[in-house]
């Protein structure tokens, strides 16, 4: 390829004596095309898209200075070399400001331009060069992103990263440079609704299943993701889930794989440093799922189904299970890390968050569907749960 070449002067005799005077070819350089003055030297310029524009300082209607600093916007990656005699020397000094590539004195030697412009044309060569590595570079980081986000997701987790490191790796992997407003892990018990999976193979084609099924679930959200060293999915989100978003995970496995996982979610509250301490709450609730007892696994299915029923409480559960109520408090709160009566009224506040959104429902009505007495019972306990009345909640002033 030939870099292509503008001489600009108002001389025609300078402009023929350059263009006889170089061994264009022999430095692989092109005379696309000659200019009289300034703006036809733009619009040439501009036309064939020159790499060098030989310029003189002093030309008609758009002056070299002019010139180049309409180039430097339009045209920035060309180079430039201004012509000018000995006594625009001092004029000619201010074109440095402008980034020029050189000046060279009237009358034009032929040998000292021919060298500034091998000089250049190897600049050319080297930027040309520099750009298909950089490109290349860059297509293949794009082909193994997912790889470098799962690396940067576990350094990150395990503490092993500055503040400064972690924004600087966000903004590279193309993430939210703020904090995830939350962070979750995932767990695949080894036994799932009485079946084993011994083959390895099995096992992530699942897990793979079970990642795209997150995406899907969290398709309007900014996501990281990547896998532990003991196999859990380990969930960065950015932004403000639905309600009942990120519980969708975990019933859309169930539905479309027919496994149960475990999954856990802790706020962030903007704190980027967090998230390694939070990673391991996550980590420990799920753990605590996946190892529930039979009794307490019962439990966790009553409130599940029953939350509707106003008479659901303790002393009846304990009652069905043929258990004594003290006993199935203590050891619910032992292996859940929370109380029957602070999970029956998260999961009760969780369905009515979701009706308030996608209903149209009266108050009373969504309070008996999600198991209150009285329009009044309900409204008090969420508002005591969610910091505002539900009436305002459905009219959008959530987080105020």
């Amino acid at each position: 390829m030939a870099w292509k070449v503008m001489i600009a002067d108002d001389e025609s005799i300078i402009r023929d004596g350059i263009r006889s005077s170089v061994p264009w070819a022999e430095l692989g350089l092109d005379v696309a095309c000659e200019a009289e003055d300034g703006e036809q030297a733009l619009e040439l310029a501009l036309l064939h898209r020159v790499h060098i524009l030989l310029v003189d300082i002093r030309m008609p209607i758009m002056d070299g200075l002019e010139l180049v600093s309409r180039l430097r916007e339009e045209l920035p990656e060309c180079r430039i070399i201004i012509i000018t005699g000995h006594d625009e020397f001092g004029y000619a000094h201010e074109a440095i400001n402008l980034n020029v590539d050189g000046y060279i004195l009237k009358p034009v030697n032929p040998d000292a331009l021919g060298d500034m412009l091998g000089r250049v044309a190897a600049k050319l060569e080297a930027a040309t060069d520099q750009d298909e590595r950089l490109q290349m570079a860059s297509r293949q980081i794009e082909k193994n992103v997912h790889l470098l986000r799962e690396r940067f997701g576990l350094e990150w987790i395990g503490g092993e990263l500055e503040r400064g490191e972690i924004e600087e790796q966000l903004a590279f992997l193309r993430l939210p440079v703020e904090a995830p407003s939350a962070v979750g892990a995932l767990r695949w018990p080894d036994h799932s609704k009485g079946r084993w999976f011994y083959s390895e193979r099995d096992r992530q084609l699942l897990l793979f299943a079970m990642e795209n099924i997150v995406d899907e679930c969290l398709q309007d959200l900014a996501l990281l993701r990547c896998r532990d060293r003991s196999g859990c999915i380990v969930l960065f989100v950015w932004g403000r889930p639905a309600p009942g978003q990120l519980d969708s995970i975990a019933a859309s496995i169930a539905r479309y794989l027919g496994i149960e996982v475990q999954a856990g979610f802790r706020e962030t509250g903007g704190d980027a440093a967090r998230v390694p301490e939070l990673y391991l709450e996550a980590k420990a609730a799920v753990s605590r799922g996946t190892s529930l007892s039979e009794l307490v696994r019962k439990t966790k299915e009553r409130i599940e189904a029953g939350y509707p029923e106003p008479q659901l409480s303790l002393e009846r559960t304990a009652s069905e299970l043929n258990v004594s109520a003290a006993y199935l408090s203590r050891i619910f709160k032992q292996e859940t890390g929370t109380s029957f009566v602070a999970l029956l009224a998260q999961t009760r506040i969780k369905q009515a968050l979701r009706l308030l959104i996608e209903t149209d429902l009266a108050m009373h009505e969504i309070a008996e569907q999600v198991g209150y007495e009285t329009q009044h019972y309900f409204s008090t306990a969420f508002k005591k749960a969610v910091g505002i009345p539900p009436i305002r909640y459905r009219k959008g002033e959530r987080g105020r």
